[in-house]
């Protein structure tokens, strides 16, 4: 399958599954779970409030309801310095492995990503970009995946550091 690095809105996009970078609650909150709760309309606040919540580096699927997407795959993503370095990055890895791993178990053959915790989290751009092409290239061969970044900065890291992943 795939991998590519788009500049764009993921809630636009016409997949099987996005990825929301969602807190906890999964019942909304700012930058991309905000955006991706907009979009989708109620019923999706309503799906999450059965879900019980979700830990850092873990994954749940709801319906897209008003998206394009038929799915939305809540994760999790660690609060940067809430924990050593290393911690940080296996929860991050976490964050993209279950999200694969829902996705397949759920036969969606294509997912977008958008940078998980690379906003508010505070993790590092160019690390949170490393870590999920690693993971996703490793773990996620058998989807075509789509890297989503509406960040102007980590657009730019993208365009330096993968530019034969940008499309």
């Amino acid at each position: 399958m795939s991998l590519t690095i788009q500049n764009g809105d993921i809630t636009k996009y016409d997949v099987d599954a996005i990825v929301n970078a969602a807190n906890s609650s999964l019942l909304g909150g700012g930058g991309v779970d905000g955006a991706i709760h907009h979009a989708a309309g109620r019923g999706l606040l309503e799906e999450c409030m059965t879900l019980g919540g979700c830990r850092t580096g873990q994954a749940k699927i709801t319906k897209g309801y008003n998206l394009k997407a038929r799915h939305v795959i809540h994760t999790v993503g660690p609060v940067y310095y809430e924990q050593s370095k290393d911690e940080s990055r296996n929860l991050l890895e976490s964050c993209y492995k279950s999200s694969i791993k829902l996705a397949i178990e759920n036969s969606c053959k294509s997912v977008a990503f958008p940078l998980i915790s690379a906003g508010v989290y505070g993790y590092p751009k160019d690390e949170a970009l490393e870590v999920a092409v690693k993971t996703i290239t490793e773990f996620g061969s058998s989807l075509d995946a789509v890297i989503v970044l509406f960040d102007k900065e980590a657009w730019r890291i993208a365009q330096e550091k993968y530019p034969e992943l940008i499309e």
